[in-house]
């Protein structure tokens, strides 16, 4: 039974590991020159899916193709082990919720299950790595859960606290509910949505005035309770206007937006006139000494809203800083998890983004709702949970990003990004409009903030070791003391002022983590000095294009604030893997693509040429079962199929490359060794500048040449008897195609290339170098004249399928006319193949129609028409004049003088093409092809005696028996068909591998219908 291909890649991956080809690729490569590599770590308490298998294989091929180029790549694995996805999954399985019912359950109880959760799924992240054929070193990884990578983590933080870079504040903060902890600004990024919401236009009476009021617009009407003063422009112009019984002020360019037509304008106004103004609050729950009036703030403007803004300072960082600026009162009416306070009576325990819809009702019954309406816009959501989040004013730790910024910048300049765009685009904006890094997070599972605070004194003191934290410790810590929560909240410092030091309780942002890797993956400072500087900067990180402000910020962040430069030399940006109707993957839409499922029905070598060569691996792709099958059929399984090829014919004739070897000389051989070496110094160029895509389609180009062409046109050299020269060169040239070709594929499909390479050479592939062209064997000219040939074969199917002519029936002429080149007498010499290839009795190579094709020129209008004006007609007129003789030289030039002088362009005519009765027609860029389909006898019988060719070989794979054995062929036919296949018996001969013919019935005959003659087989051993 034929192996399936999945068990096939299985038998390689069990070779790889029993003979250690991984490890031997890289250490066969010491002492040579590095080429760096850094996995960004996945977390392994969630499954991988189609994204996944695009950045591995991405991956896996630049290392695979490194390695090949002579230099030593080490690849190790990672995971990132720490943060709230952990801490989520562990509430689900407790059936938990929340800080309150964690510390309920039990910190240190907690600690332990996320330990235990953290690699739920790891055996099949091994069983998806190892199935894709991604080498990567998971048996030594690095865990960002374990007290060596915290401690340097510890050691980085406690540099950067020592340059005056870690501080805590009190600030507005984007802060998730749910999850109950606050958010980095390239956090925040990742998570934004397309959302439905509410605004409202609030009515603010204005003290001592009745029915006078300010108009205040807020997108979030939740924040109305919170309320503490409207904002002006003190420079843009305001309206009080009447409208009805009441008075409003809003902004000038508002006014007619948001009051109508029908008001009247009482005075125009500035804003710093407006300043001071006393007003009422909407809500009047929370009370306030100082506050509920009119301040000025540059951030306001007229282009949307009523030019007031309400000011709500828990809930905004503008809103925030305006009320600090202007000395008013600050409230919460917001609990941490982001319910009203108990104190906001009417909605108290409610979640706030739920009351959009409350909130409006109450202003209403109220008499303070001025107008109300939805809107779509882009909110932001946690990246982990998928909560809404709030700005939320809190206190909370940061680094003080902003004050290397201009430093990461030029840093960022440095680096090659891929695509280009990113590097000034999506980054280089973020990196411009970036603000300090909120560093702590108010959760348990993950890197402790390493400051421990006095609470008398307020002096701060930053571990940077283990070392350190046991020297500076009131009490002993144990010999496997732990750097994780509870632990190292019990740990106490003595200060200097003789008050006592506790450690500030956050754990920091998992980003971090993730940053510190090319420090902490080998314990750098504190161990592997030279493996870290061997491996410090990465010539490449490669993760998909949300981690733009996640893992290449993280990375360019921690290590510019610790070393001063960038931590990478170049990043491959990937695009996001969508399904063939362009839309992202969901398990709720049912058109998740499951690497292992593709993997197990196509293999893994197809499914990787489909990542690879569909597109450039930085733009979406549409991505579906189809392009995987294609892939596998087009590719994969075409140079298995050549490598079958050549091994049958080997194996039968016992060639020995070594014993064998006789040089290419016949053209078919000497074009194909060039087109070869030609394949190989283009890939190799596009490689090297990443363009994994174009190496990838000049290859599938190749293969379908070798197989389809050169082994089709050249498989009858194999079937001839004993070893002659010729039959020498022919092994010895797709001998050397194919273990050049396996070399080449090496790093796109890793199992079909060790496949075919193994079996010719008897070594793995991985661990050989990748091919160097050889100038000498490349000849242009020829490669170039053969892709002519190719060009004039492929229109001539092309007009043999227009006519419906089947492929086996023998035609008399093919006329091949030039359109752009001037080729004829390079193209003579392969006129047998042409003729062979296209089944024509003669090729014959004209410049000019010889009257077998007309030409007719019609003008085109949509050009013309605007160019010519009033005088088209006269202009047609004269066209439809020209001879035949004056076509022929516009169509040589481009370009004709008409009677009036008018110059006639190609641009403004149509060119349609006429073939004479008895021909078709078929145009391509060279070319025109005019296939003779007029049928002879002769040629009619031709076409018989070959589709009984074709049906005869058919049935004797059918039967089983081998390509090179001899058999006696029965057949039972009438005298007139009789006398045919004896007159063509030649062809029967050179057809099929024949030891006789017979012309007699034979009992258990097949019968047939060839041609519309009834015709009896039987084939005999």
């Amino acid at each position: 039974m034929k192996e399936k291909v999945v068990e096939q890649e299985r038998r390689l991956r069990k070779r790889w590991t029993k003979e250690g080809t991984f490890q031997k690729s890289v250490a066969n490569r010491e002492g040579h020159q590095t080429f760096v590599f850094y996995e960004g770590p996945p977390t392994a308490n969630g499954l991988p899916h189609a994204g996944h298998a695009l950045g591995r294989t991405v991956k896996d091929f630049i290392a695979r193709y490194k390695t090949m180029r002579g230099y030593q790549v080490l690849r190790k694995a990672g995971w990132d082990t720490h943060g709230l996805p952990v801490e989520l999954e562990v509430e689900k399985q407790l059936n938990i919720r929340g800080k309150d019912e964690i510390e309920a359950y039990g910190v240190e109880n907690f600690i332990r299950k996320c330990k235990e959760s953290v690699f739920s799924y790891e055996r099949e992240w091994r069983q998806f790595t190892e199935a894709l054929g991604y080498w990567v070193d998971m048996d030594d990884p690095y865990i960002t859960l374990t007290n060596d990578y915290i401690e340097s983590v510890w050691h980085i933080l406690a540099a950067i606290h020592k340059k005056g870079l870690l501080y805590k504040g009190h600030r507005v903060v984007p802060y998730c509910p749910h999850c109950e902890t606050s958010l980095s600004s390239h956090e925040v990024a990742q998570g934004y949505k397309q959302v439905m919401d509410l605004s409202a236009t609030a009515k603010f009476p204005i003290k001592g005035r009745e029915n006078h009021y300010l108009l205040g617009w807020t997108t979030t009407p939740w924040t109305l309770p919170g309320n503490v003063a409207i904002a002006v422009h003190p420079e843009q112009e305001y309206v009080q206007a009447r409208k009805g019984n009441d008075v409003y002020i809003v902004a000038a360019a508002r006014a007619n937006t948001v009051l109508g037509n029908d008001f009247d304008v009482q005075k125009r106004i500035l804003g710093e006139e407006l300043v001071g103004t006393a007003y009422e609050a909407p809500f009047a729950e929370a009370e306030i000494e100082k506050g509920h009036q009119v301040i000025a703030a540059s951030f306001v403007t007229e282009e949307s809203g009523t030019g007031l803004v309400h000011i709500a300072p828990g809930y905004g960082e503008e809103d925030y800083n305006a009320v600090l600026e202007n000395g008013l009162d600050f409230i919460h009416v917001v609990d941490e998890k982001g319910r009203y306070k108990q104190e906001f009576g009417p909605l108290a325990g409610r979640f706030v983004k739920d009351a959009d819809v409350d909130i409006i009702k109450m202003l209403a019954a109220k008499g303070r709702l001025y107008a109300k309406e939805k809107y779509e816009h882009s909110y932001p959501h946690c990246w982990r949970c998928d909560s809404p989040l709030l700005y939320y004013a809190m206190e909370g730790w940061f680094i003080r990003t902003t004050a290397v910024k201009e430093q990461m910048q030029a840093n960022n300049q440095g680096v090659e990004w891929y695509p280009g765009h990113i590097k000034d685009g999506r980054f280089g904006h973020f990196l411009e409009n970036m603000v300090d890094w909120n560093i702590g997070r108010n959760r348990f599972w993950g890197t402790p903030l390493n400051v421990w605070v006095c609470q008398t004194c307020g002096r701060e003191k930053a571990p940077g070791s283990l070392q350190e934290l046991r020297q500076w410790a009131i009490t002993e810590l144990g010999e496997g003391f732990e750097l994780h929560k509870p632990y190292v909240d019990d740990v106490q410092f003595a200060c200097p002022c003789g008050g006592q030091m506790e450690r500030t309780k956050e754990v920091i942002d998992v980003w971090f983590d993730s940053g510190a890797m090319p420090f902490a993956q080998y314990h750098y400072p504190f161990e592997n000095q030279d493996c870290y500087h061997k491996q410090f900067p990465a010539d490449v990180v490669i993760e998909g294009v949300d981690q733009t402000r996640g893992w290449f910020y993280s990375l360019l962040a921690v290590s510019t604030l610790y070393k001063g430069v960038a931590p990478y030399k170049r990043v491959l940006s990937l695009g996001h893997i969508l399904d063939e109707h362009g839309q992202k993957m969901s398990k709720s839409k049912g058109n998740v693509l499951h690497p292992l499922e593709l993997i197990e029905e196509y293999g893994a070598d197809a499914l990787r040429w489909a990542l690879l060569a569909d597109s450039a691996p930085w733009h979406n792709k549409r991505f579906s079962k189809q392009t995987v099958s294609q892939a596998k059929s087009k590719v994969i399984d075409t140079l298995r199929h050549a490598h079958a090829f050549f091994n049958l014919y080997a194996e039968i004739d016992g060639f020995d490359p070594d014993k064998h070897w006789c040089k290419a000389d016949s053209l078919l051989d000497c074009w194909i060794v060039s087109r070869l070496h030609s394949l190989i110094k283009e890939v190799t160029c596009s490689l090297e500048t990443y363009d994994l895509t174009k190496g990838a389609r000049l290859t599938a180009t190749f293969l379908d040449e070798m197989s389809n062409w050169y082994i089709r046109r050249t498989r009858q050299r194999f079937w001839a008897s004993g070893m002659n020269e010729d039959k020498k060169a022919a092994y010895s040239t797709l001998y050397h195609v194919l273990t050049k070709t396996a070399q080449l594929i090496a790093p796109f499909a890793p199992f079909v290339a060790d496949e075919v390479y193994s079996e010719l050479k008897g070594d793995s592939v991985h661990l050989s170098d990748y091919p160097q062209a050889d100038d000498s064997l490349i000849d242009q000219e020829m490669e170039d004249e053969m892709a002519w040939v190719l060009q004039i074969v492929e229109r001539a199917r092309f007009a043999r399928n227009k006519a419906a002519l089947k492929t086996k029936q023998p035609l008399q002429t093919l006329v091949v006319m030039e359109t752009s080149v001037s080729a004829s007498p390079k193209l003579e010499k392969y006129g047998p193949i042409i003729q062979e290839e296209t089944n024509v009795k003669e090729v014959v190579f004209h410049k000019q129609t010889s009257g077998l094709m007309s030409i007719h020129l019609n003008l085109n209008f949509a050009v013309a028409g605007p160019k010519f004006g009033k005088n088209i007609a006269f202009v047609k007129q004269q066209l439809d004049r020209l001879t035949d003789a004056e076509k022929a030289r516009f169509l040589e030039k481009g370009e004709c003088r008409l009677q009036d002088g008018t110059l006639l362009e190609h641009g403004d005519v149509h060119i349609e093409r006429r073939a004479q009765e008895g021909y078709v027609l078929a145009e391509g860029n060279d070319f025109t092809v005019l296939l003779d389909t007029r049928m002879t006898t002769e040629l009619l019988e031709e076409g018989f005696v070959r589709e009984l060719v074709r049906a005869v070989q058919a049935y004797r794979k059918e039967l089983g028996f081998s390509v090179n054995q001899r058999i006696d062929l029965y057949l039972d036919v009438q005298p007139p068909e009789q006398a045919i296949l004896e007159k063509f018996k030649g062809l029967l001969d050179k057809g099929i591998v024949l030891r006789q013919v017979y012309f007699e019935s034979k009992e258990g005959m097949k019968p047939l219908d060839v041609e519309g003659r009834p015709i009896g087989l039987y084939i005999g051993s």
